[in-house]
């Protein structure tokens, strides 16, 4: 399967893709604080802690895939 890198969704020009990944990051942290709230009805887990658990595979996903060259 392709990846589709971020250059070729919104091209390398920084006006479209600096917006674009700020939303991106508002509604991945907003997505993650209300799953914090909605997951344990009456505790709440830390949106960073969900962030992380959503980032952290992915970020080795990318280093494995850039240094492998899939």
């Amino acid at each position: 399967m392709r990846h589709c890198s971020r250059r070729e969704t919104v091209g390398p020009d920084t006006r479209h893709s600096l917006p674009i990944a700020a939303l991106l990051g508002s509604l991945l942290v907003t997505l993650a604080d209300l799953a914090g709230r909605i997951i344990v009805p009456p505790l709440e887990i830390p949106a960073g802690l969900i962030t992380a658990l959503i980032g952290a595979p992915y970020f080795l996903y990318v280093l494995l895939r850039d240094r492998t060259g899939m």
